[in-house]
């Protein structure tokens, strides 16, 4: 078994300690000379700059492991041995020099590896020895095994016929000591291996590589992802046949994956430490020789990061990270995959939906619909231990109560139970109020619950929007077939409060869409180059996750008319939207709608053909389509409970109706709802409130008083403007 040291031994300095011993034929070895020469030797390369006494100590370990080595220290220890009993005998007769009792003193210090107690002891030696010529260190005797060897101390007082004078009995006290100190000294000597061991293993573990890992994780654990899947399938052919790239240099397979890259990789020219600028300089070197002909290395060396703007450039060109793999937001059938990927060890019912659970969740990325499957187990458990029992005929208790009898309570569940345990489609819907999507915790509102029951009238806009976004959706070969592979922009304008939001919303909704919808004014930041990053970023996001409709509301704040000497924020602002809108990048599958309350203000390069080139005017709501408002608002009469005297037909011809927009109908329900909840609750204040719910009904005169508070909220005056804008789009 290999003998290692409680120390690690420089294998380069041991082999310079080789070749000087080699050139120097001389029996005995001065090491303090030796360590000397090595520093002055290899002073440019590593020695140049160490403490001499600590590199004159690593010196001699090496020469001591050398000696081990080759067998002298076995001799050595025997000399020693025999010069202690001589050195003993001498102080029995009374006649021992003060060389005889250095050299005692010496012996265990030479066997000890204390760095402390060598530097005390040198440190009196030299000035014990201040009037020696010589310098101190140790002579080791280097001659043949059969020849004694000698070990000579250089610091030796020439004064030693003092010492010889001395008192014998002082002497036997001094040695009796000594014996003491050198049986703790031996003692000390073990544990401070002991501790050095312990380091040593310490610091390997510490500096001890990444290891290798295996994963566990297959592609039949991902859902729709097929398109990336085979990307990465592409890159790793050669890894799995490295016989077909034998003659492109390839070797060794292997894969590096680098998590969060952006974090070690930062743009050099904003990097705040030069740590971090010379992390990316040694990448750049390590990629670049993974490509080197003189070294072939087949590593395929793969990087994840949520913000590729924020890397350095110099890795994403040919040769580094060359190759680009979006995972952007799942769209409606990727999310059906993704739902059967997850739910294949839930217990479901046979006639599940998920289609139907698909369309419930848009903006919602494999994370998120893990975490709402979680969620609908833990409803469907919680739904399961809370429901009543049919044996149990105490009434139900409060909700704090019942789960802390439940929590104290150890009974196990039933077969009975156990057999119909099922996570069931209300399981899901509960648990969707729970689960926030990722594009809306990023401030990108997605919102699955408007359809076209939910806008009222606007049969003419509807129309005009299923063939400029559903229609290139549910039929892109006819499209393409007919070279349409740009998709339209669509800008909604019209006065405040008829419904621009509401259909976009309700568009993105019928056609499974991601929905982007951003507010004009958030874009807007004050420092330079924030607002036009804030454009891209938006874009970028759009592309990602295509199919998308991206809503602009308000768009007039985002890009108004520019000047001919403006050179400002906005105006770069409008640059940027434009050169966004152009597709300079690829814009297919991305669809932009924008409302705004005055078009004449917007920069007429917005408007033009492959921008948004399609305006779609939404002026106020005739008597038909402010009655299917009502309807709609009210869900038929249904809520609010309406009274037989209501009649919503009669309210939308009333003139008092006249320019009314759909929010000043909406006002105007709920104004005559909260005068049917007062007049309910000053007539009667003694009845439980389920009684008094289920008797609140709206009245006509109800609506009479709240058509004295509400008013239009468009003005004569703006109406006019209206008109004049919508013989202008209708030319």
């Amino acid at each position: 078994m290999k003998n290692r040291s409680a120390y690690t031994i420089d294998p380069r300095l041991k082999h310079r300690v080789h070749q000087y011993l080699k050139a120097h034929s001389d029996p005995y070895v001065d090491v303090s000379a030796m360590a000397s020469e090595l520093q002055q030797q290899f002073s440019r390369i590593e020695y140049g700059r160490r403490n001499r006494t600590a590199f004159r100590i690593q010196v001699e370990k090496v020469h001591a492991v050398i000696c081990n080595e080759s067998g002298v220290s076995a001799l050595e220890n025997q000399h020693l041995a025999k010069r202690a009993r001589r050195n003993q005998e001498d102080g029995d007769d009374g006649h021992v020099t003060e060389y005889d009792s250095d050299s005692e003193d010496n012996i265990p210090e030479h066997e000890h590896t204390n760095h402390m107690n060598s530097s005390l002891t040198s440190l009196y030696q030299r000035a014990a020895c201040s009037s020696s010529p010589q310098k101190s260190g140790w002579i080791i005797d280097k001659t043949d095994r059969e020849q004694e060897n000698i070990f000579i101390d250089l610091c030796e007082d020439e004064s030693s016929s003092t010492a010889k004078q001395r008192d014998s009995s002082k002497l036997e006290k001094e040695k009796t000591s000594k014996s003491g100190k050198l049986k703790r000294a031996k003692k000390n000597k073990h544990d401070v291996e002991a501790e050095v061991t312990a380091g040593v293993q310490a610091k390997k573990c510490k500096n001890k590589g990444h290891e290798l890992q295996f994963s566990a994780v297959k592609f039949e654990d991902f859902g729709g992802s097929e398109e990336t899947l085979e990307e990465v399938c592409k890159l790793l052919i050669h890894t799995r046949h490295p016989e077909v790239y034998q003659r492109l240099g390839s070797s060794t397979p292997c894969i590096l994956f680098i998590d969060e890259i952006d974090a070690i990789t930062p743009k050099r020219e904003i990097a705040s430490k030069d740590m971090e600028r010379r992390i990316v300089a040694q990448l750049l070197t390590c990629m670049d020789d993974l490509n080197s002909l003189s070294e072939p290395a087949q590593v395929l060396v793969i990087g994840a990061t949520n913000r590729p703007d924020s890397l350095d450039p110099a890795l994403r060109r040919a040769g580094r990270f060359d190759r680009e793999i979006c995972l952007g937001i799942p769209d409606e059938a990727a999310r059906l995959k993704i739902l059967k990927t997850l739910c294949r060890k839930i217990t479901l019912p046979e006639d599940f939906d998920y289609r139907q659970l698909a369309r419930l969740t848009p903006g919602y990325v494999g994370a998120d619909l893990m975490a709402l499957c979680r969620e609908a187990a833990m409803s469907a458990v919680n739904r399961i231990l809370l429901q009543p029992s049919s044996e149990d005929l105490t009434p139900p208790k409060a909700d704090l109560e019942q789960l802390l009898s439940l929590l104290k309570r150890n009974e196990a569940l039933s077969e009975e139970q156990l057999s119909g345990l099922c996570v069931l489609m209300s399981d899901f819907r509960t648990s969707l109020a729970r689960v926030q999507p990722s594009a809306k915790r990023e401030g990108f509102a997605t919102v699955p619950d408007v359809t076209w029951e939910d806008v009222g009238a606007l049969q003419d806009i509807r129309e005009e929007l299923n063939m400029a976004i559903m229609a290139p959706i549910n039929n892109p070969e006819h499209f393409r077939a007919l070279g349409l592979n740009t998709p339209a922009g669509v800008l909604l304008a019209g006065p405040p409060g008829c419904g621009k939001t509401l259909l976009a919303k309700a568009v993105a909704n019928e056609s499974g869409l991601n929905f982007i919808s951003v507010k004009g004014p958030e874009l807007l930041n004050m420092y330079v180059g924030e607002s036009e990053r804030a454009v891209r970023q938006v874009f970028q996001r759009g592309r990602n996750s295509a199919p998308c409709v991206i809503f602009f509301d308000e768009i007039d704040a985002l890009c108004p008319r520019r000047s001919e000497h403006e050179s400002g924020s906005s105006a770069r602002v409008v640059n940027q939207l434009l050169t966004e809108m152009d597709g300079m990048g690829n814009r297919q599958q991305v669809f932009m709608m924008a409302a705004t309350n005055r078009p004449d203000i917007i920069d007429p390069a917005v408007l033009r053909p492959g921008r948004l080139d399609k305006t779609l005017y939404v002026g106020l709501p005739p008597p038909a389509d402010r009655h299917a408002i009502l309807v709609t608002i009210t869900k038929n009469g249904t809520k609010p409970l309406l009274d037989s005297d209501v009649n919503l037909e009669e309210i939308a011809h009333d003139a008092r109706c006249e320019s009314f927009t759909g929010a000043d109908l909406s006002a105007l329900v709920r104004e005559a709802c909260v005068n049917a909840l007062r007049v309910h609750l000053s007539s009667r204040p003694a009845q439980t409130h389920t009684e008094a719910v289920k008797d609140i009904q709206v009245s006509r005169i109800h609506f009479e008083d709240a058509f004295k508070k509400v008013r239009p909220s468009v003005s004569k005056k703006d109406q006019i403007m209206y008109e004049k804008l919508k013989e202008t789009l209708t030319r």
